[in-house]
């Protein structure tokens, strides 16, 4: 009888546990997600092709009417299948198809308050978040919540090694403008070494899951978020606590210079933002994701058609002192004769140049063909930043007046630059610009900014982010411009992977420096320069260049290498010619902070670009999809004797393997 009744007991015990697991599986089968609740805390678990991907890692959160995150029990769940397309004009695929399984588990505490977490599990991608209905209060409904903490983690396995930049203290770096994702990556470093600051890690984050003995093959893991808005703060990775896990952080008190709550607060009903995890066994689907768009949505429509390409920016070389009315009619003429549709005109225009002059110079670039973007400082109280104009995009009041000002003199665009921190304060702030500046058919671009998060679907003029340590600091030190090339091999795969990238470079002056004598020295070839412009996305590109760059009737005899010397016609005529949109991409080889080569595809036209940072020369032997036995393309390479740009014509034997050679700090395109 004691038997028996054991034995029903173990029954009941199991019957009862199997009762708290839910699986969802990607479409073809070869991603698979688990959730269980285990002691009353939820977890999930990832694992790609029978590969374990993420260990069970915690789910939950505590808010101001209770925790959710332990005593808690399985409710129910549902599964559901989804297929849509949607268009996106601003990243690496202009149409974009979705299937995935949806699995939505409830959660329910101990008080009988119940929540779902939402999980969309594609062939390479999982996007989960919480969704919270109106509580029950003190025999009322709850129509609004507070998120104290976040449990939300990931777990990875020991032998993981991770690619990540690491969160600063608040209100330091220049005038006390940081953080800023402006931080310098690690490269295959383990998880137990702390970060740079103590602070965490800035998303997104890429882990390497090192294949062991009996394994086949290695993963790929990149973690990120999407869909931040006004109703929720931005949200980073804290250090590996235990052994292999990370968990969501929100941001640091200091930031905002002290302003504005940690924990973000919305109404109720509402969700929180998406938590996004890219797998795969290559790079490939890392580089390709669309994750970031998938699932979020337009925050407004607009009646205003955005126009993007390529512009110059006089700041990048010349700095400060160029910003008066002289030198922006050079750029302006430069524009003009790269058949560039924008120029941008950095800080302090407002006192160096004025309001009634601005209008008289933005007619005149209409003249000539060219549209203005206009810089502004985001201040504000959350720094020091004395860069003109101040104190216009934090006040509203001023915001519109300059805004409606902008629209009446013909403006297209604005460059709004050092920002506070990720607090949600500040991401109703970007917000705030986006939707003001739509309302005055201009688009905008961030700068000295958080990573954007879907905002590429979600704001129809949002044009692109800095948040990256992008190309004023080649410019500022030779430390920067020495590692440029390890840099580009690293963003593809890391940053620009989640969303649009302003760096603002590809130079072509040999010395960065204006009239292209002494200053910082450039290490990287022309071609690796021209290939940014492809690996790097960006719908409004601004390019580097100089009006030195053209040759005149006192120049045009020099010798490249002379110092002052134009920029090869080449290179010059193969920024006329290359798109910043793109409507297809496509992976081909490369190794963060080694080197890289990606496929775009703009209209019919394919753009295959590579660099190499690997400190000698790479060859390369590469499967081309998009070409075919018989094609003849154009090849921009730098000559392997004197690494000057050299363009040929390439004869397609066999497009699964096409050799390409390239130096050191080099690069290479093909266009066909």
């Amino acid at each position: 009888m004691k038997t028996n009744l054991l034995f029903l007991s173990l029954l009941l015990t199991s019957a009862s546990l199997s009762a708290q697991v839910a699986s969802v599986s990607s479409p073809d089968g070869k991603l698979t997600l688990h959730v269980d609740v285990k002691d009353g805390k939820p977890v999930y678990e990832v694992k790609y092709e029978g590969r374990q991907m993420l260990d069970e890692s915690p789910l939950g959160f505590v808010a101001d009417n209770g925790d959710f995150s332990q005593n808690l029990s399985f409710d129910s769940k549902s599964e559901k299948y989804l297929e849509f397309d949607y268009e996106l004009s601003r990243s690496k695929f202009s149409q974009v198809h979705v299937s995935a399984n949806q699995l939505v588990v409830t959660l329910k505490n101990a008080r009988g308050h119940k929540y779902d977490v939402d999980f969309r599990v594609s062939n390479n991608d999982v996007a989960f978040r919480y969704v919270l209905p109106n509580f029950p209060n003190r025999n009322e409904k709850k129509f609004s919540i507070r998120i104290m903490k976040e449990m939300t983690g990931f777990d990875f396995p020991s032998q993981t090694t991770t690619f990540l930049t690491p969160q600063s203290d608040a209100m330091i770096g220049w005038k006390g403008t940081k953080p800023s994702y402006e931080e310098g990556y690690g490269y295959d470093e383990p998880m137990n070494k702390r970060s740079g600051y103590g602070h965490g890690y800035t998303f997104p984050a890429l882990f390497h899951v090192n294949a062991t003995a009996g394994e086949k093959q290695d993963g790929w893991v990149l973690i990120s978020e999407t869909g931040v808005d006004s109703y929720y703060c931005a949200s980073r990775l804290s250090d590996m606590q235990g052994n292999g896990l990370y968990t969501i952080e929100f941001p640091m008190a200091e930031e905002n210079n002290g302003n504005g709550t940690v924990e973000p607060a919305f109404a109720l009903p509402g969700a929180t933002p998406w938590r996004t995890i890219t797998v795969g066994s290559s790079l490939k689907p890392i580089v390709e994701t669309t994750i970031p768009w998938n699932y979020v949505t337009p925050r407004y429509e607009t009646a205003n058609n955005y126009q993007y390409g390529k512009g110059t920016w006089s700041w990048i070389v010349w700095q400060d002192n160029s910003i008066n009315y002289e030198d922006q009619v050079k750029y302006i003429k430069l524009s003009k004769d790269m058949g560039f549709k924008y120029v941008l005109i950095d800080n302090w225009w407002d006192t160096k140049i004025g309001k009634d002059k601005m209008t008289e110079l933005v007619k005149y670039a209409q003249s000539q063909g060219v549209d203005v973007f206009l810089w502004y400082s985001s201040s504000g109280w959350w720094n020091d930043i004395e860069q003109g104009p101040i104190n216009i995009m934090s006040d509203p009041i001023l915001r519109k007046q300059y805004m409606r000002w902008m629209k009446e003199i013909g403006v297209k665009g604005i460059k709004v630059d050092f920002f506070g921190g990720d607090k949600q304060e500040t991401m109703r702030h970007y917000e705030q610009i986006l939707s003001d500046a739509d309302d005055n058919n201009i688009m905008v671009i961030f700068h000295g900014c958080t990573i954007p998060r879907g905002w590429e679907r979600m704001y129809p003029n949002y044009v692109g982010s800095e948040a990256v340590l992008a190309s004023e600091n080649i410019y500022f030190g030779q430390g920067a411009a020495d590692k440029e090339a390890k840099d580009a091999a690293t963003h593809p795969f890391i940053r620009n992977a989640i969303g649009c990238m302003e760096f603002g470079g590809c130079f072509m002056n040999r010395h960065i420096q204006r009239g292209n004598k002494g200053g910082v020295t450039r290490k990287t070839s022309d071609c690796h320069e021209l290939a940014t412009c492809v690996l790097f996305q960006n719908p409004v590109q601004y390019f580097a260049i100089t009006p030195e760059n053209l040759p005149t009737e006192e120049t045009k005899n020099m010798k490249p290498t002379e110092e002052g010397a134009p920029a090869p016609a080449i290179s010059m005529d193969f920024l006329r010619e290359v798109p910043t949109t793109w409507d297809e991409t496509v992976f081909i080889d490369g190794y963060p902070g080694k080197y890289c080569v990606l496929a775009r595809r703009h209209g019919n036209t394919w753009y295959i670009a590579g660099n190499n940072a690997t400190g000698a020369p790479l060859k390369l032997t590469l499967n081309l999809p998009m070409l075919n036995k018989g094609d003849q393309a154009t090849l921009y390479s730098d000559n392997l004797k004197d690494r000057e740009p050299q363009k040929t014509t390439l004869k397609v034997s066999n497009p699964k393997a096409v050799t390409i050679t390239m130096v050191d700090q080099g690069g290479f395109i093909i266009v066909k």
